[in-house]
């Protein structure tokens, strides 16, 4: 056990001397991977991140033990499937229609300003000409300018009945604001959480603001899309019942004026059938004011209350590594592979000689 021990040290000594011994090697590892770092910390733009916090008001439906013993099940991580009531749009899907096209394209006119300009630009506007690339997206710009694709310049928006054609470009602006939004939900206590990430911190929290009202206006829509259908129904037909008893109110009144003097039992006969006519139009109008303010209650029932929690605020700290750590990882990673160069550089310029013989 000793001689193993004594092995052991011998080779943790002299991998440290052969390492020691090629310290130029490492050395020059070092700097150049330090070098490295410090000019990926420098040109990599800070990133601010701004969060909102939401408490949506749950459509219970009625679910009963049900829906409770779904919720006890979401706190020991389990899904019973219980997905407040009827509804197919559920907070465990505001992820997915958060980073959809149908509700991005709205964002992409939403106005905002930099911290540092106060000047008024479209967000589409703010990713094309304001965000900088990191390191790695360099040479991909550098490529684009020197080949610039013969592309259309903007989307046709009248074909609103048809499917939506984009650019090349505005597809990579897309992306880039599908990857700058995260939405969690949080299962035990369905607290929803929307972050959105931005190089300027007012942007951040402006998208962010913007995002949880879009949300909660789609939410909305979607919650009280038939009601709403059954309210613009029922006006309708209060509109026309409302005109029909005018015009049986117009008649009889008429009709009374004309024969005011005059009694005649066929004339009378005619009036009530006049006066009984609008009597069933006054019933049918007074139902169908009855049925609207009915339908007004049941849009109001259906809409959905949010709670805001954490409204959006400007960052002041970012949210991207800082620019030491990544300095220092890189220094570290030239340090792994100077390592690496000085153990096994010989043994794999053999392996590979050899293979080439």
């Amino acid at each position: 056990m000793e001689e193993k021990k004594n092995l052991k040290e011998i080779d943790i000594i002299g991998t440290l001397k052969q390492v020691w011994d090629k310290k130029r090697l490492l050395f020059k590892y070092l700097g150049v991977f330090a070098v490295l770092g410090i000019v990926v910390a420098l040109v990599n733009p800070k990133e601010y991140t701004s969060d909102v916090l939401l408490a949506p008001e749950m459509n219970t439906g009625g679910a009963g033990l049900s829906e409770s013993l779904s919720n006890m099940a979401s706190t020991f991580g389990i899904d019973l499937g219980g997905k407040s009531g009827m509804d197919a749009i559920y907070p465990e899907i505001y992820p997915t229609v958060l980073v959809s096209n149908d509700f991005i394209m709205p964002l992409l006119d939403a106005r905002v300003c930099l911290k540092k300009d106060t000047t008024s630009r479209s967000y589409y506007d703010h990713i094309k000409k304001d965000s900088r690339p990191g390191f790695w997206g360099y040479p991909g710009t550098l490529l684009h300018s020197l080949f610039p694709k013969k592309t259309p310049e903007s989307y046709d928006k009248s074909c609103t009945n048809g499917p939506l054609s984009l650019t090349r470009e505005q597809e990579g602006i897309i992306n880039a604001i599908k990857g700058s939004i995260k939405c969690v939900i949080d299962s035990k206590t369905r607290i929803i959480t929307i972050a959105v990430t931005d190089q300027d911190p007012l942007v951040a929290s402006i998208i962010a603001d913007s995002i949880q009202k879009h949300l909660r206006d789609y939410i909305i829509r979607y919650r009280t899309k038939k009601a709403n259908n059954d309210l613009s129904y029922y006006r309708k037909l209060l509109s026309e019942s409302k005109e029909e008893y005018q015009k049986a109110q117009r008649r009889y009144s008429s009709f009374c004026d004309a024969n005011m003097k005059i009694a005649l039992q066929s004339l009378e006969a005619k009036r009530d059938e006049l006066e009984n006519e609008m009597q069933i139009k006054f019933n049918v109008y007074n139902q169908m004011s009855n049925q609207v303010e009915h339908a007004k209650a049941k849009v109001q029932e259906q809409t959905p209350a949010f709670t805001i929690i954490q409204q959006a605020t400007v960052p002041n700290r970012a949210s991207s590594t800082p620019r030491s750590i990544i300095a220092i990882l890189y220094f570290f990673i030239g340090g792994i592979f100077g390592t690496f160069h000085i153990l096994f550089g010989e043994n794999i310029k053999k392996l590979t000689h050899s293979i080439r013989k």
